[in-house]
């Protein structure tokens, strides 16, 4: 799993204590966007895609995990233009799966 931390360095002047509360709340708010994106994915409730993919999109930018950020700006274009539920669902996955690496990764840089 590739990220960085520039962004969120840059913003915080390089202070560990806020850096460390931006991943805790990253850790704590993204796993439910997920699966409430996951719902909406399920349901083709394209809105609903949107706006989690929104949602998930920031935060994934400002803790430099690229490919997240990059699968979620796709997913919130069709969502709202030709509804291809299967590039949705390609997007989707790899997105998940990259997730599901950064939020160990970054568990283990608070444990660090």
């Amino acid at each position: 799993m590739k990220y960085s931390l520039d962004k969120l360095n840059e913003l915080s002047g390089g202070d560990q204590e806020f850096n460390a509360s931006v991943i805790e709340t990253f850790l704590l708010e993204t796993p439910e966007d997920l699966a409430k994106l996951k719902d909406a994915v399920e349901n083709k409730a394209f809105k609903l895609i949107y706006q989690f993919a929104h949602k998930i999109k920031p935060n994934a930018d400002l803790l430099g995990v690229e490919e997240v950020r990059h699968d979620m700006l796709t997913i919130e274009g069709h969502a709202i233009g030709d509804q291809d539920m299967d590039e949705i669902n390609f997007h989707f996955k790899r997105a998940s799966e990259e997730l599901q690496n950064a939020f160990t990764a970054f568990k283990e840089y608070l444990e660090a």
